[in-house]
């Protein structure tokens, strides 16, 4: 072949080609484009329901009753009960610690002596007085009264003050006798010993730190969003919400107890107020067998709150920043803004922004806005969907 002529034969297959597309042109997909893959969505129905409001708090556990027990008397310690160490249980009126009381029985002896030459000397001197007015009803004028010189009363009453100083000396002698016996002024335990056998004590020494074991206190914060929702005692003879005691220590534990008072003032570190609930019998002494609250212990706390009836509770899982829900709608995704007027970890209360019906988004969502299309699973596939890829999500 002649090599001038495959230019134009390849020319001409180039316009004939060109001529044959514009004659016959693709055809287009008048069935629609590729479909867009929908995120698949779990959702919940928005009802309204009645609720029992439970408020959560902490503290940790305070007896009630906490004092130092100390010595009245001076003198060296002669006896102390096996009850009297660390961690000790005792009944009240239990002596606990013996002080050496022979110097004590000596001065009660010394008293009782010094009473009875009182009351001796008191005895002669009413024999007088009786016998001056006799003397003066013999010699005297029957008709002039005697002076209280004559009969002798001003010595009466010195004798008889005499003897009201001696009984009074003979009590504090026998009180400080009875004091060498230190007794226990409420059942109760021992937090630490300060003294032990042998050592010499004087008044007021401290020699044990004590605290009752009847009742035990937890001094509990609550939010201020909280405090619309539980009914606080304010005064004496006021409602008492329950509250129930959790501990792990040592295993689950819990018990029962009261809110008893709401403090005064709200505290300048927190800034929130704090009430005071007690456990009866924190330490199964009587009851609660096998359940020993240790003082000092973290408890978690919670209230009995208020019972409201049809509100609309949803979980917090499904809030997102404390402000918004996503709904969907005719398989649309929208975001509503929601008013939360209580909250805890698990639920909310909501008072605006959704109704009941809503068919709120429970699976968590990343990036989205309003306007995505979704499925909600569960839902029968539209025709057309089943040809999807594997997109779905």
């Amino acid at each position: 072949m002649n090599k001038k002529l495959i230019p134009l034969i390849i020319l001409l297959l180039l316009v004939g080609g060109g001529i044959l597309v514009l004659n016959n042109p693709p055809e287009l997909n008048r069935k629609g484009g590729t479909k867009t893959a929908k995120t698949l969505v779990e959702t919940m129905k928005v009802t309204r329901q009645d609720y029992q409001i439970n408020v959560n708090s902490y503290g940790t556990a305070q007896p009630r009753t906490q004092s130092i027990l100390v010595s009245q008397v001076s003198g060296q310690i002669m006896s102390i009960d096996y009850k009297f160490r660390p961690g000790g249980f005792f009944k009240k009126g239990d002596t606990l610690v013996g002080i050496d009381a022979r110097d004590y029985e000596a001065n009660v002896n010394i008293a009782e002596a010094s009473l009875m030459d009182a009351m001796q000397a008191h005895a002669q001197e009413a024999a007088r007085s009786d016998q001056a007015l006799s003397d003066w009803q013999r010699l005297g004028d029957a008709d002039e009264i005697p002076s209280s010189l004559v009969l002798r009363e001003p010595q009466l009453q010195a004798a008889k003050a005499r003897v009201l100083s001696a009984k009074s000396t003979l009590t504090k002698a026998e009180l400080n006798q009875e004091r060498t016996s230190i007794k226990a002024p409420f059942d109760g335990r021992v937090l630490r010993q300060l003294v032990d056998l042998g050592q010499v004590v004087s008044i007021g020494s401290q020699l044990a730190e004590i605290y009752a074991t009847d009742i035990v206190e937890v001094r509990l914060p609550l939010r201020n969003a909280d405090l619309s929702f539980v009914n606080l005692p304010e005064e004496d003879g006021g409602l008492k919400p329950k509250v129930t005691f959790f501990s792990e220590l040592g295993g689950e534990k819990s018990w029962l107890g009261e809110i008893v008072r709401t403090e005064g003032a709200i505290d300048e570190t927190s800034r929130q107020l704090h009430v005071v609930g007690q456990i009866k019998d924190p330490f199964g002494v009587k009851e609660n067998k096998g359940q020993r609250l240790k003082i000092g212990e973290y408890v978690t706390a919670e209230l009995s709150g208020v019972a409201l009836k049809g509100v609309l509770l949803i979980p917090s899982e499904v809030i997102y920043q404390n402000t918004y829900v996503y709904a969907v709608e005719n398989g649309v995704l929208l975001r509503k803004e929601i008013d939360i007027i209580w909250q805890n970890d698990l639920e909310a209360i909501v008072s605006a922004g959704i109704e009941v019906g809503d068919e709120l988004v429970t699976t968590p969502l990343g990036q989205v806005t309003s306007g995505t299309r979704v499925r909600v699973i569960g839902d029968k596939l539209k025709q057309g969907d089943n040809k999807q890829s594997n997109g779905d999500i």
